[in-house]
């Protein structure tokens, strides 16, 4: 039998009996990773960081292990957790941050499982900045609006962001709430942001000075050949109909009465980009540039929605 025909089990049984160190299983859950073929973008890009997340959090070690700890010797016992910890990743496609149960989203760690799904927004860059190109205003923001919020972290990553506005987190998801929830409690932020059940604008009260929203924007044709690692993830926070719009469209035809004058949406609709220019050619959305990477984010001002009620006035 060739080594390229042994099966999962066989080559972690192995492991566990000729393998020694932490850095020993880096190594080899690197080199299974490659040849399973997986797909990665749910908080990193390649194996090796993914092997190292993993195989530490088997271990409770922190992902950034001191390089002399690396060649520390392992039990069995310990061995044979990292083993299982890799089973899910490798035979099974589990995106690695519902098997740790944590992402980073702004520098800060959320809990996610699979009630949601895994941050990865490039919106985190626009936040970082704090929305500089866009609200160019002395005073900052008081009322932020995270709408289809899943986990919370971009409404939570907003309010860490401006220490002195109220965040409303809507979704109409009760799991993913309960999940918000979770995320509002670590941050110790619940006496600003609060997590509502909501079909879209339905909880919303008054106006806000930023609405941002990461909603379903996934059309048919990807949803059709997402890799397996998207199928962890809930549908409902992904599939929005045949270009993608299904939603979207409700929140532009809504936003403007639920932004300030000054107000701005912040709205990713990913590779439904395309559509959404096609389908709205009168309104002046923005596109950021993303310095780590990421596209399908646009802005736009709440004084430009209103064209929308001017062009449906005249057709």
């Amino acid at each position: 039998m060739s080594h390229t025909d042994m099966n999962f089990q066989q080559h972690a049984s192995q492991a566990i009996d000729e393998l020694h160190t932490i850095q020993d299983m880096i190594r080899w859950a690197v080199s299974r990773m490659s040849a399973a073929q997986l797909f990665y973008g749910h908080g990193t890009d390649n194996p090796w960081d993914d092997a190292l997340q993993l195989v530490t959090h088997a271990l409770s070690l922190p992902w950034n292990l001191a390089e002399e700890w690396r060649h520390s010797r392992l039990t069995r016992y310990e061995r044979e957790a990292v083993i299982d910890v890799l089973e899910a990743r490798i035979e099974h496609h589990v995106p690695t941050p519902y098997i740790t149960g944590i992402a980073w989203f702004c520098g800060q760690p959320y809990r996610v499982d699979e009630r949601v799904l895994i941050p990865r927004s490039p919106i985190a860059e626009l936040i970082e900045e704090r929305f500089a190109d866009y609200w160019q205003h002395e005073q900052d923001p008081t009322r932020i609006l995270d709408l289809c919020t899943g986990s919370g972290c971009i409404g939570i990553a907003c309010a860490l962001t401006y220490p002195e506005a109220e965040v409303e987190l809507l979704d109409i998801s009760f799991d993913a709430l309960e999940v918000a929830e979770e995320n509002i409690h670590n941050h110790q932020v619940e006496d600003r942001v609060i997590a509502l059940h909501s079909d879209l604008f339905a909880s919303a009260s008054g106006c806000y000075d930023i609405i941002v929203s990461n909603p379903p924007y996934v059309d048919e044709d990807d949803m059709a050949c997402l890799p397996e690692e998207f199928l962890h993830e809930p549908t409902l926070a992904l599939a929005a109909g045949e270009d993608g719009l299904d939603l979207v469209r409700i929140m532009l035809a809504q936003a403007r009465d639920y932004l300030t004058d000054d107000g701005i949406l912040v709205l990713e609709v990913g590779n439904s980009w395309p559509a959404l220019r096609a389908a709205y050619p009168e309104l002046p959305f923005s596109w950021p540039e993303f310095k780590r990477g990421g596209h399908g984010v646009c802005v736009i001002h709440a004084r430009d929605l209103e064209r929308l009620a001017e062009s449906a006035v005249t057709q």
